[in-house]
C-alpha cells in the first residue's frame, strides 16, 4: 500500500479496500502498545522473508492471526480451536519481539480481549494453552526466574522462549 494514501474501510470497518481489493482489518480492540508490537514484528517477519530465511513464513502467519488479520474473524463468535490458535500465534509472535525479554501472559489476553476488564476472562484460556505450549517444550513457563508447570502454579508466571541448542552454540 502506497504510503502517502489512507486506505478506505468498509462501512463496518472490518475491511480495508487497497486497490479495489478488501483485506481483513486487524482486531480495533488491541491496546495501541501492543498492536505496534505485532506490527513491528510482522513488518520484520516480512524482511525475512525477502531474505528466505526458514521460519519467515510462519513469522508473518503468526503476527497475521495475532492481529486478527487470518484466522477465525475477530468479530464473530468464538470457536474455541481457532481461539486456541490465535492464543498461540500471540505468545509466539510476542516472544519473537521481546526476543531478549519474557512476556506476561495478561499482555496475551489483552490482545484478545481488548483494553477494558474483558481481557481477564480470558486468562485462564491463555494460561491453559501457555501450558500445553510449554509441555510440548515450545516455550518455558516461569515464576521468581524459576521453570514452573503453567497448569498447576498459582500467582503470577512469565513465559519464556525455549532456547535450543543451536541458539546458544551461536551466541544469539
Amino acid at each position: 500500500m502506497p504510503s502517502d494514501k489512507t486506505a478506505e474501510t468498509t462501512p463496518d470497518g472490518r475491511y480495508l479496500i487497497i486497490n479495489g481489493r478488501k483485506w481483513r482489518a486487524s482486531d480495533p480492540s488491541i491496546p495501541p502498545k501492543l498492536r505496534q508490537e505485532l506490527v513491528d514484528e510482522l513488518m520484520s517477519a516480512r524482511r525475512a522473508v525477502k531474505t528466505s530465511e526458514s521460519d519467515a513464513r510462519a513469522r508473518v502467519n503468526d503476527a497475521k492471526v495475532a492481529l486478527g488479520e487470518r484466522g477465525q474473524p475477530w468479530w464473530e463468535t468464538r470457536d474455541l480451536a481457532a481461539f486456541d490458535e490465535r492464543i498461540s500465534a500471540t505468545i509466539r509472535a510476542l516472544l519473537r519481539k521481546r526476543i531478549d525479554s519474557s512476556i506476561c501472559p495478561s499482555d496475551v489476553a489483552r490482545i484478545l480481549g481488548g483494553e477494558d476488564d474483558a481481557w481477564r476472562e480470558d486468562m485462564g484460556d491463555v494460561r491453559r494453552v501457555a501450558a500445553g505450549m510449554a509441555s510440548r517444550g515450545e516455550i518455558v513457563a516461569t515464576q521468581k526466574g524459576i521453570e514452573v508447570e503453567a497448569d498447576t502454579v498459582s500467582g503470577p508466571i512469565r513465559l519464556n522462549r525455549r532456547i535450543s541448542v543451536d541458539e546458544t552454540d551461536t551466541g544469539r
